[in-house]
C-alpha cells in the first residue's frame, strides 16, 4: 500500500435521525478508483440475514453490473457491491452471517 494511502478513511459514520447513518470512505486511485459525479455514493442495504442479502443482491443486480460478489468479509459481515440496470450503486453488509 502506497504512504499516501496510508492516511485515507477506510471506514466512517456518522448517525442521524430516523435510525438512519451516513457512511463515508476514500477511494484512492491506487487501488482502481477513478471518482466521478455519478459514481461517488452507494446505497447501502443491512439485511438481517444472508438469504435475504442474496435475494436482495440478486434482484437489484439483475441486467446490471456486479461489482463485488458476496462473500465473508475481514470484518465480519458477508458483503457485496453492484450497480443495478440504471446505473444505482448498491453495498449490501449482513453482520449476521
Amino acid at each position: 500500500m502506497p504512504e499516501e494511502d496510508k492516511k485515507l478513511v477506510m471506514h466512517v459514520e456518522l448517525a442521524i435521525v430516523g435510525g438512519h447513518i451516513i457512511m463515508g470512505t476514500d477511494a484512492p486511485e491506487s487501488m482502481g478508483f477513478t471518482v466521478n459525479f455519478g459514481n461517488n455514493m452507494y446505497i447501502n442495504l443491512e439485511p438481517d440475514s444472508r438469504e435475504e442479502t442474496k435475494k436482495l443482491f440478486d434482484k437489484l443486480s439483475a441486467g446490471g453490473k456486479v461489482e463485488m460478489e458476496l462473500q465473508d468479509m475481514f470484518w465480519g459481515a458477508y458483503f457485496g457491491s453492484c450497480k443495478d440496470k440504471f446505473g444505482v450503486q448498491w453495498m449490501f453488509n449482513c453482520a449476521n452471517s
